[in-house]
């Protein structure tokens, strides 16, 4: 049975379309969007789906089982007021500007009113548009995988981000070279759909800048900000009061990413949401031994510069192109930095917010910068697990402290000797600033252990689900999904989904590095 949705899609009516239809490669110019048809395939297959994003989005279960579920979100059918189309933005990609990218295997079928909000469906993997430069516009199941699963882990974690309602195979093969070194092999498949209120990126707003359209660019931000911003009211700092709080969600979407050690391994501008939503989940990865300098990407492996220590100092860069490609709508730059100001302000302000949640402290006082500090550096220092590591802090008994509890978040036993008297001094440091803060134990360590998930989705369990997926079995992703919805609490049967990497996936493809490639 099609259940009853609403669609109402302001983007194709409010913003300018393309004149063209189709897939065909070409430069757009004076457009936000291009009408493209998502290609049919051949068999698709409903691998999993998010029952709560699908409860939200007003899909029960019956609806979801449905053939043509599985139709329409493999990019085989359409229901009643869909529209699909794709979207043309540039970006900086590495510190470089790469002019138009667009929407290249990325089409949106519609603005689907639900749940008393507005919510833009988007398959992943769905065909050509003109915007694929060159490439197939198809994803395969290793990333659709990833992709389907990161999006609600990071939900359930309270990292903001897209969502994703469906994974669904294909039936066909795609080409793709992993390791870019020239052997290609065919892969299975997938197209997932994500779901976000809004797909607007820093992006959007750089391709019409960087040609010189401030007719277009102004009226991205306009409807930019009566769509998704309506609470700001209008009048002549309306423009300024957005741009600081694009400034203000991107750097708490940066601080909970650190709270959590994510890595987004890709933070190109056009990667980046104005909603401060996590965006585009390619080579991403979770800190598992700690080393700040450690990025996910291949592509990056040289340079690093999306590694996990500088995402604060990247999303602030990426605000400057941001601030200079919306520059010709201000009259000077003042209201512009203002922007970039409270974004560090308000990333200051969070970090230190969960500093304080994570090690137990009550409230933030003169010298717990430098107690996390120190413990990152021990960390670092002594190869240690950081999700492990954080979660048994609230194990450690503040009247005798001692580093029993953090025995399984070491890597190495020689590390570990070398570490273990500057770490047991740190130990009985946090815990007299732990007793000075007179916090109730057991209401300490619910906040400890909120703030510091047992579960994360690592790169090799994700690779174990990908690897049983690929032999027909999906009970691997229905599993890390079920397990991701409850991050934080104690899942008793559930102790092989929080331990240390295995030395199997140290250095293994897919679990220590990944490349762009999907």
């Amino acid at each position: 049975m099609t259940p009853r949705l609403k669609f109402d899609n302001r983007f194709l009516r409010e913003l300018p379309g393309d004149a063209e239809t189709g897939s065909r490669r070409r430069e757009v110019l004076g457009a936000a969007w291009s009408q493209v048809m998502p290609g049919p395939v051949a068999a698709p297959r409903l691998l999993a789906h998010a029952p709560d994003v699908a409860a939200m989005l007003g899909f029960d279960g019956a609806a979801v089982q449905a053939p043509d579920f599985a139709a329409v979100f493999a990019g085989n059918a359409l229901y009643d007021g869909m529209q699909p189309w794709a979207a043309n933005y540039g970006g900086h990609q590495f510190g470089h500007w790469a002019g138009q990218l667009g929407d290249g295997r990325a089409i949106s079928l519609g603005e689907l009113l639900a749940d008393g909000r507005r919510w833009e469906l988007q398959l992943k993997g769905a065909g050509p548009t003109p915007y694929s430069r060159g490439a197939d516009g198809r994803a395969v199941l290793r990333s659709s995988i990833r992709e389907f699963l990161c999006s609600e882990a990071m939900h359930h974690l309270g990292v903001p981000t897209t969502r994703a309602l469906s994974l669904v195979a294909t039936g066909e093969t795609v080409a793709r070279d992993m390791f870019y070194d020239g052997h290609p092999c065919d892969e299975p498949g997938a197209v997932v759909c994500r779901v976000a209120p809004s797909f607007i990126r820093f992006g959007s707003f750089e391709l019409p800048s960087a040609r010189g359209d401030v007719a277009l660019l102004r009226r991205w931000v306009d409807f930019c900000i009566d769509r998704d911003f309506p609470h700001l009211a209008p009048g002549p700092s309306r423009q300024a009061d957005w741009f600081a709080e694009v400034c203000t969600r991107t750097a708490a979407m940066v601080a909970h990413w650190m709270r959590v050690g994510f890595v987004h391994g890709v933070m190109n501008t056009d990667n980046m949401s104005v909603l401060g939503l996590t965006l585009d989940y390619g080579p991403y990865g979770w800190i598992e031994d700690y080393d700040p300098d450690w990025t996910p990407n291949t592509t990056d492996a040289q340079g690093r510069r999306y590694r996990f220590g500088t995402q604060m100092q990247v999303a602030y860069w990426n605000l400057v192109r941001l601030a200079q490609a919306l520059s010709p709508l201000f009259a000077d730059a003042a209201p512009l930095q203002a922007g970039l100001d409270a974004f560090q302000a308000r990333y200051a302000a969070d970090e230190r917010a969960h500093l304080v949640a994570k090690l137990g402290l009550g409230e933030y006082r003169q010298g717990d910068d430098a107690l996390m500090a120190r413990f990152r550096e021990l960390l670092h220092a002594g190869e240690m697990d950081m999700t492990l590591a954080f979660r048994a802090l609230p194990d450690v008994d503040p009247q005798r402290p001692d580093a029993a509890a953090l025995e399984a978040a070491f890597y190495s036993p020689e590390r570990r000797e070398r570490v273990m008297p500057d770490l047991l001094d740190w130990l009985r440091r946090h815990a007299a600033r732990v007793r000075n803060a007179g916090l109730d134990d057991a209401a300490r360590r619910a906040v400890m252990q909120a703030a510091n998930p047992k579960y994360v989705l690592r790169n090799w369990l994700v690779q174990q689900a990908i690897d049983r997926a690929a032999q027909g079995d999906t009970g691997g992703i229905t599993d890390l999904l079920e397990v991701m919805r409850r991050p934080c609490d104690e899942q008793p049967g559930r102790e092989a989904f929080a331990c240390r990497r295995p030395d199997w996936a140290r250095a293994r493809a897919g679990c220590s590095m990944l490349s762009c490639s999907s």
